[in-house]
């Protein structure tokens, strides 16, 4: 990785600083802890290496709080993939809406493995400043609605598709539209993401898709089978610190707050 500092204070679109140096920002102050939940030392380096207003990014995003909500959906997605990779080293990976996530260097994958980081041009074009592509790893700016760049990726082994904060940001047609094309192209694979509750979604006013549950997706497309759907209270046994831990057992208890956030994870 390069040492220089990356000058990032030319960003201008709220959204893409939130939900791209904001998530980045929360991974790298969760990796701080003693005991971490993902312990994302990746970010943190990421973090030291870039030049724009953390101090004012940090009131924002309240990280004492809001870190742990970030950690224990990457982990939970961080685990899925550990998981399939074991079965299936030698598979393509296709992380969607990447943004500056390190996932591909938490997990340090074998090899003989593809991975493919995708996301509009802007962001590839800082994210290329953070991280070097080598071996079998490529970086590619496109949005996901965009025809041409699923068909330059190779169809000839299982995929393991994430989509870590994505899905809710497209239109029910767009991500309809998205999961046929992956699985008309891919062979066979799992597609991993989050999603929220729909009166979760219909508070947050730039949430355009919320699922009530999995068969959602597997009337949309009948190659896709709901594994897993776990709510994002699950794990809150991970979280370090005493009074978020007990907060997030209290919303556990309760099932419109357990199930207001859940990871996916599909089969075809």
């Amino acid at each position: 990785m390069n040492t220089e500092k990356v000058d990032f204070r030319s960003i201008t679109d709220e959204g893409v600083t939130w939900t791209m140096l904001g998530t980045l920002y929360l991974r790298a102050w969760e990796s701080r802890q003693a005991r971490p939940i993902l312990g994302d030392r990746h970010a943190a380096e990421a973090i030291d290496r870039i030049d724009y207003d953390f101090a004012a990014l940090k009131r924002r995003l309240r990280p004492e709080s809001n870190q742990f909500l970030v950690a224990l959906r990457a982990r939970q997605l961080d685990d899925w993939s550990t998981a399939f990779l074991a079965r299936h080293p030698d598979a393509a990976v296709l992380h969607l809406g990447c943004g500056l996530d390190s996932r591909m260097l938490r997990l340090d994958p074998d090899a003989g493995l593809r991975w493919y980081d995708l996301d509009i041009p802007q962001v590839i074009d800082l994210r290329r400043k953070l991280y070097e592509e080598q071996g079998g790893y490529q970086m590619i700016g496109a949005s996901v609605a965009d025809e041409g760049w699923l068909e330059a990726i190779p169809a000839d082994r299982p995929a393991l598709i994430i989509a870590e904060g994505l899905f809710p940001y497209l239109a029910p047609t767009e991500v309809r539209r998205l999961l046929q094309r992956l699985t008309d192209h891919f062979p066979s694979g799992e597609v991993i993401f989050d999603a929220s509750s729909p009166w979760l979604g219909r508070l947050v006013k730039l949430c355009r898709w919320a699922p009530r549950d999995g068969r959602e997706v597997e009337r949309w497309n009948p190659r896709l089978k709901c594994a897993e759907q776990v709510p994002f209270t699950t794990h809150y046994h991970r979280i370090p610190v005493r009074r978020y831990r007990v907060l997030y057992r209290l919303m556990h208890a309760v099932p419109a707050l357990r199930h207001m956030m859940r990871e996916y994870r599909f089969t075809f």
